[in-house]
């Protein structure tokens, strides 16, 4: 599928994968000779075929490529970079937030497990926690190898690139960028949108080891998103979106009505981030550890931010409970 329009075309490359994700999109946008590579899909050989098959079926080689432009820095959406560079040296645009995982900086990926390691034994995660930081551990040797080696040039908020605004929607990653056509009302939109499910505000430290409230800031986000002027959403994952302010009404809809769910259970005396996770997610827990916390403890920063719950460090665990209403001693509030 081409979509042109006054001399701009986009060249969606979609690849079908058997996870809930659906599909690995990303996308070429040509406009007047300029050629922009709109994230790099994932590295597997089935990625790499199908973004080359879309080039030649278009008319273009590596060689016409301009620029490489990436909403954020996960595997998903940088994984060609690599091969691509290796042929031909292209320009690659980041956030800067994004530098020090695309280069695998080892100092920062350390001081990521330390990060890991004392979360999970403040939120009570006995075991399950410890399990997850020696995975942390093996991935960091492992994933050396992904460095990207090409040189980065970075954008913030309010650039203009390839025709595009650059605007910035941290909550998924710290690094998230959509880019916006202000003419054709085209939004790219990474991870920040995708029709079918809703997107992860994974908790994770800053560059200096702070917890960053990932939940908070992606409502944040999506409430920046919610006043822009789009047509045409184009997502990282799944179908193009044609109502992306009915999506997101939708989202912010699902992250109050969850908080609310969790409430009620620490209103039934579970006060711990993991015994919530176990109780609201039992059968993901031990599968999808890490996304399992990521959720809980994400929602907790949101209600702790809107004055519903309160926490208490007991013997170096963060116990949770109901925030009473000022000046109302027993009486607890419970409206999103």
């Amino acid at each position: 599928m081409i979509i042109s329009e006054d001399g701009l075309s986009v060249y969606p490359v979609k690849v079908p994968t058997k996870y809930n994700l659906r599909s690995f999109n990303f996308y070429l946008l040509e406009e007047a000779g300029s050629l922009t590579l709109i994230d790099a899909g994932i590295d597997s050989e089935e990625c790499w075929e199908c973004f080359m098959r879309t080039m030649n079926e278009n008319g273009y080689t590596l060689h016409d490529l301009t620029r490489i432009i990436v909403t954020h820095n996960h595997e998903d959406h940088v994984g060609l970079i690599n091969r691509i560079s290796s042929i031909k040296e292209i320009p690659l645009y980041a956030h800067q937030e994004s530098i020090h995982r695309l280069k695998r900086d080892k100092a920062f990926f350390l001081l990521r497990i330390e990060f890991f390691e004392q979360l999970y034994q403040e939120m009570g995660c006995g075991a399950a926690g410890e399990q997850q930081v020696q995975k942390l551990r093996e991935a960091v040797r492992k994933n050396e190898k992904n460095r990207i080696q090409a040189d980065i040039v970075t954008f913030a908020d309010g650039d203009t690139i390839a025709g595009m605004q650059v605007i910035e929607t941290p909550g998924h990653s710290s690094d998230h960028v959509v880019f916006l056509h202000e003419q054709k009302k085209w939004l790219f939109a990474g991870d920040h949108l995708i029709s079918h499910i809703s997107s992860n505000a994974l908790v994770e430290p800053d560059r200096n080891g702070k917890r960053q409230l990932t939940l908070v800031e992606y409502v944040d986000s999506l409430k920046k998103c919610l006043q822009l002027d789009a047509e045409i959403v184009y997502p990282g994952h799944g179908e193009f979106i044609y109502n992306h302010k009915q999506l997101i009404t939708k989202r912010l809809h699902r992250i109050n009505e969850k908080a609310e769910r969790i409430l009620r259970l620490i209103r039934s005396g579970i006060s711990t981030a993991n015994q919530l996770a176990y109780a609201y997610y039992k059968d993901k827990y031990e599968s999808q550890f890490s996304l399992v916390m990521s959720e809980i403890i994400g929602h907790l920063d949101y209600l702790e931010t809107r004055h519903k719950v309160q926490k208490e460090l007991k013997k170096g665990v963060w116990h949770y409970d109901v925030q009473p209403v000022k000046g109302e001693e027993g009486s607890y509030e419970s409206n999103n």
